[in-house]
């Protein structure tokens, strides 16, 4: 076949052309990586790689009509070899001679500014390779793709944390991309260091504090603990190097703390407020905040559904919406009947938990029974010859259900993360729903309550007979509507009309989340409604965070992006494949009536309608 590119010009147009990813797979595959080495640094699917690849090939005019399906690496590589030969150097170039560290910090205020100046040159002056991922860098163009190449290959991640990050999405994202390559990988990388720096632990969103729940920190509270910080640090990264796997987190310094929190907020000894000091937004609602907004009709027939004998509560609804709120108050109102409460999310489980049945369910009974404060019987009780569903069962039969005459309530948060492997969630939920068929005819399965919360459709091929989503109490969560947003409003302190009401629900809908940001920034003064408004769709107002996230998402997921974009373009409902509107719906972007979708609000019409293009 004879090369497509004829010249170094057309050489230098072929190769402008690439998007960022596709020069990021280009430079794996000039570095001889094969296509599941890729996709897992990239986090990204096999298929997409050979994707891109193909695109790749496209663009130097390598897609011979005559041989469609064929490969076309060998002759990229030899274009690249004809008029780019320095590539094929860069593999060499990038081997890293000492430990690397990305020092993550969200705005340039101080203290953040201060510590994380002196920490980079303590940091470079000891011989340490620093990237440093701050708020302008996420602002700028390219910038987010930068920050997940170096998280891909980073040894720490040290993470600065004040108050303002501690409730940042981008910040979150990018500690979930570090746990998932930590927990995804052979190497146990990169460690992550959170240096708390005036913000408690309570602060931190829902999410956050799933990631970072059992990690050491260390808090900085003063100037006078800025050089106590750096050495200890140093001394971190210097055990890490001489240990085999980088463990460094047996080292304790005098700013060294270590805790588990609880999942879901305890109940304060004092009721909430009609009107409150105004609440900034972190995930789930605290039981006693005077922000949470019961759904009419929905909270109510929950806490009715727990009381009764095997009872299943399903809940779905998009990433954003209460979800978790909702479950924490269906266990809280159990609690006070004297029940057994257990919150499980499995966006904490390893994944590598997920890779076979029988180490899942055993982390499964293991966790259920270290939240009841039981020791661990599955020596004692777990016997595989039946296999692991019958050993999971018996585990809760002869253990679990029978160590107390009180009646279980088990939260499911996150069941969406089994989506991913279809034989383990088959299995899986197929186990749910015996169990609560098991209900109707043997009583110690009636002391068994579950509530189960996902994102998205199932899209998990099942037996109808087999599956817990068509069984027991369906909850969808609606958007508020306006006479929730007034009410919300009213509790931050601002006594809105309906004109105001429409304004700000014109832009974001009822979505909870986008609504609480708005009054929270409102209520302290910081914005004026107008200003939110007009500066809402863009990388400049309020939502920048929140948008930013998503688009770091999507730009992972060229296939997602692109059918994002059909729709915020369309001014008229667009169709699309099945999986991609599940996928859309679970993030929160879009509304989905069977394969109809339109986009969820005119915040995200009119930003990604920007940004995609």
């Amino acid at each position: 076949m004879k090369l497509a590119i004829a010249n170094p010009a057309e050489f230098a147009k072929a190769f402008a052309s690439l998007t960022d990813r596709q020069y990021e797979v280009l430079q794996k595959v000039l570095a001889g990586e094969k296509d599941a080495s890729i996709a897992a640094e990239l986090h990204i699917t096999k298929d997409t790689v050979r994707k891109h690849i193909e695109n790749i090939c496209k663009a130097f005019g390598l897609n011979d009509p005559e041989e469609p399906g064929s490969s076309h690496r060998a002759e990229l590589i030899s274009i690249i070899a004809k008029y780019r030969p320095d590539l094929f150097k860069e593999k060499h170039q990038n081997i890293k001679n000492s430990t690397s560290v990305l020092l993550s910090s969200y705005r340039g205020n101080d203290p953040d500014m201060m510590l994380m100046t002196k920490l980079d040159a303590a940091l470079k002056k000891n011989g340490y390779q620093v990237f440093l991922a701050t708020g302008s860098l996420r602002m700028a163009r390219n910038g987010l793709q930068q920050i997940y190449t170096a998280l891909n290959s980073c040894d720490c991640l040290l993470l600065l944390l004040s108050p303002l990050s501690a409730s940042s999405e981008m910040v979150t994202e990018e500690v979930r991309l570090a746990k998932t390559r930590y927990t995804s990988t052979d190497d146990r990388k990169p460690i992550i260091v959170p240096i708390y720096i005036n913000c408690p632990f309570s602060l931190l969103n829902h999410d956050l504090r799933g990631y970072l729940q059992g990690i050491p920190h260390y808090e900085w509270r003063s100037p006078d603990d800025t050089n106590i910080i750096i050495q200890t640090v140093l001394k971190l990264l210097a055990l890490g190097e001489e240990s085999e796997q980088g463990n460094f987190t047996n080292y304790r310094s005098p700013i060294f703390n270590y805790q588990f929190p609880t999942q879901h907020a305890a109940t304060p000894n004092y009721p909430p407020q009609p009107v409150a000091e105004p609440e900034l937004p972190r995930g789930q609602v605290e039981l006693a905040s005077a922000f949470y907004v019961e759904r009419t009709g929905i909270d109510e027939r929950c806490y009715e559904a727990i009381v009764k004998p095997g009872s299943l509560i399903r809940i779905k609804a998009a990433r954003q919406m209460g979800k978790t709120s909702l479950m924490a108050r269906i266990l809280h109102r159990a609690s006070q009947q004297g029940y057994r409460t257990v919150p499980l999310s499995f966006q904490l489980a390893d994944s590598k938990i997920f890779t076979d049945l029988d180490l899942f369910l055993r982390w499964f009974c293991a966790n259920v029974a270290l939240q009841l404060d039981l020791p661990d019987r599955l020596t004692e009780y777990w016997n595989s010859i039946f296999g692991s569903k019958v050993a999971c069962k018996s585990y809760f039969e002869r253990y679990l259900l029978t160590h107390d005459t009180s009646p279980l309530a088990l939260g499911l948060d996150e069941v969406d993360v089994i989506f991913r492997y279809p034989e383990l969630a088959a299995d899986f939920f197929a186990l749910l729903r015996a169990w609560h068929e098991e209900a109707k005819n043997r009583e110690i399965w009636k002391k068994l309550r579950l509530v189960v919360v996902h994102s998205t459709e199932v899209y998990v091929p099942m037996d109808i007979n087999q599956s817990p989503f068509n069984v027991g109490l369906p909850i969808e969560l609606p958007e508020f509507n306006a006479q929730q947003v007034r009410e919300l409003a009213f509790r931050h302190g601002l006594p809105w009309s309906v004109f105001e009401v429409e304004q700000l629900m014109a832009m974001v809908g009822g979505h909870p989340y986008l609504v609480r940001l708005a009054l929270y920034h409102i209520a302290r003064k910081e914005i004026a409604i107008e200003q939110l408004l007009e500066t809402a769709p863009t990388d400049a107002g309020l939502y920048s965070d929140h948008l930013r996230r998503h688009l770091w998402h999507l730009e992972q997921y060229p296939d997602l992006a692109a059918a994002l974009k059909k729709v915020v373009d369309a001014d008229v409902p667009v169709q699309l494949e099945s999986l991609q509107g599940f996928k859309l719906h679970s993030m929160g972007l879009v509304y989905l009536q069977g394969n109809q979708v339109t986009p969820r609000c005119n915040l995200y019409r009119y930003y990604f309608r920007v940004r995609l293009s």
